[in-house]
């Protein structure tokens, strides 16, 4: 009982260090998760905490609830609208970097071969937990967190299946090929399948359900339900969360009223807050200073190679896109290159390794400077090299601006929910006409508001039409790949029309780009 209390004093000590981080970074200018870092780097100087990160805690406990909170949000339509690229550097781009990695590492004489594949397997795994963070505090373009969120999304899960591959290869000293080959596609199609359909089912049964409590409760099993579903049949359980929470998230909330998505949503907020504090603060406690001192060059060399392979990658199979059809404007290659961040997976999986590998402490201790240079260095750098790229037009609007108009869209919101309920017969005349009317005026009084604003502000009113201008040329672009699907739109007209839509959408939309 004793040791129980311990733990628990010891999870509020946590806690109270995550609300202390938490009040403090809205003071300075710093990821959230770079300062749990830098706080859990503090308690580990000042001793006495013993939680330890270990890969129970990160990959049965932690990871299912923010992979699915991740995906959970993620809408289909606009990961359909990136698919390539985000497949792309999902399963080649991790592919070719375990083989770049474990290459540089050789030539170097870092370390043998098989223990320099397993380490380019794990540390492959990108975590875009403070890269995002930051995107939308400066207010880059959404297609460029659904990029780097989407490829994080499905890369985690790749990476875990070649990390056990290469694990295999190294405790029995052979591999297959094919026998590889096929232990990938079957891992990785039976975690896919089994989120599907446990993500497909969960949905439909909540569509037949008016109950928050049990919504969430539904929400929590799918998440840790399809996790351990997929590990108990040898099947990728990090990738069939992520397909668990992209088909619920996309079809369950259809059937739920608003308050019930408002709670769902504010729930697994703050799951996935708990999540990540936990995390990070615990990887700062876990960095092992000697063994960083005592592979100190080792570690060197590593940051280099995965700095170096990540630039190769991205650009290497983004060139190749580019010769089908030109997705990517180079702003984002440079972005997703240095936005390439390593977290708890790489440090879950390096921990996991047995006894039996023989460089055990050396692939730990490299892992370790990998992700603290990528949290202390990349993540907090990433912010300027956004604005130096001019990808930060959405954090220039005035905070009253964006209170105005959300109050509008909530307006809105309401009027279209309310017309929905009375077309259904939910709602007799009188309460209808009297909300509707209240509602109508409060939404002409918001207006008159912005269009007060605006003429105040003739910057920000140029502002929100080239957002606007944006928008639209995006709409075209993905109008132009559902004709192409369709077969209505031949390749070499569709290339040409994307090629100019592109060059529009990199000029900022403005009005003389199309012209």
């Amino acid at each position: 009982m004793e040791a129980f209390f311990e733990l628990e004093f010891e999870i509020v000590q946590v806690l109270a260090v995550v609300l202390l981080v938490a009040l403090a970074v809205r003071r300075i200018r710093l990821p959230y998760t770079v300062a749990l870092v830098v706080a859990g780097l503090a308690l580990a100087f000042r001793g006495g905490m013993h939680l330890e990160l270990t890969p129970g805690l990160v990959l049965g406990l932690f990871v299912p609830p923010l992979i699915f909170e991740a995906a959970f949000h993620l809408q289909l339509k606009d990961l359909k609208a990136d698919l390539t690229p985000i497949v792309a550097m999902a399963v080649p781009g991790v592919l070719i970097s375990t083989g770049l990695i474990a290459a540089v590492l050789v030539i170097a004489g870092v370390l043998p071969l098989p223990a320099a594949l397993i380490f380019g397997a794990l540390i492959s795994a990108t975590d875009p937990v403070a890269v995002v963070a930051t995107f939308r505090s400066v207010g880059a373009p959404k297609r460029l967190m659904t990029l780097v969120e989407g490829e994080s999304l499905f890369n985690d899960g790749t990476a875990v299946v070649i990390f056990h591959i290469m694990l295999a290869l190294a405790l029995e000293g052979t591999l297959n090929p094919i026998e590889g080959l096929f232990d990938f596609l079957r891992v990785s199609v039976g975690g896919l399948l089994i989120g599907g359909v446990f993500g497909y089912a969960v949905a439909k049964l909540i569509e037949q359900i008016d109950d928050y409590l049990i919504e969430v409760t539904l929400t929590t099993i799918l998440a840790y339900g399809s996790y351990i579903l997929a590990e108990h049949f040898h099947f990728s359980g990090v990738l069939a969360v992520v397909v668990a929470g992209l088909v619920n998230g996309n079809i369950g909330p259809r059937g739920m009223t608003p308050s019930t998505k408002m709670v769902l949503f504010t729930v697994w907020e703050y799951i996935a807050f708990l999540a990540n504090s936990f995390i990070f603060i615990l990887l700062g406690i876990s960095v092992e200073w000697e063994q960083l001192r005592a592979y100190l060059v080792p570690s060197l060399i590593a940051v280099a190679a995965v700095l170096a392979g990540r630039f190769i990658v991205v650009y290497l199979l983004a060139g190749v896109i580019r010769l089908f059809r030109k997705t990517l404007p180079a702003p984002f290659l440079l972005v997703m290159s240095w936005g390439g961040l390593r977290g708890a997976i790489s440090v879950a999986l390096a921990l996991s390794l047995p006894p039996a590998i023989a460089d055990r402490p050396q692939l730990l201790a490299m892992t370790f400077a990998v992700v603290l240079f990528t949290l202390l260095v990349q993540a907090i750098s990433i912010s300027g090299l956004l604005s130096w790229l001019g990808l930060t037009q959405g954090a220039q609007q005035p905070t009253e601006y964006e209170r105005i108009q959300g109050q509008l869209l909530a307006i809105r919101s309401a009027i279209t929910y309310l017309d929905r309920l009375y077309s259904q017969g939910a709602l007799i005349p009188t309460a209808y006409t009297t909300v509707k009317a209240e509602l109508t005026a409060r939404e002409e009084r918001v207006s008159s508001q912005i269009e007060e604003l605006l003429e105040d502000q003739p910057d920000l009113r140029a502002q929100i039409v080239s957002l606007a201008r944006l928008e639209a040329l995006r709409a075209e672009r993905t109008a132009l790949d559902e004709l192409s699907r369709e077969g209505i739109l031949g390749e070499e007209a569709l290339i040409e029309l994307q090629a100019e839509l592109d060059e529009a959408i990199y000029q900022g939309g403005s009005s003389e780009s199309r012209t």
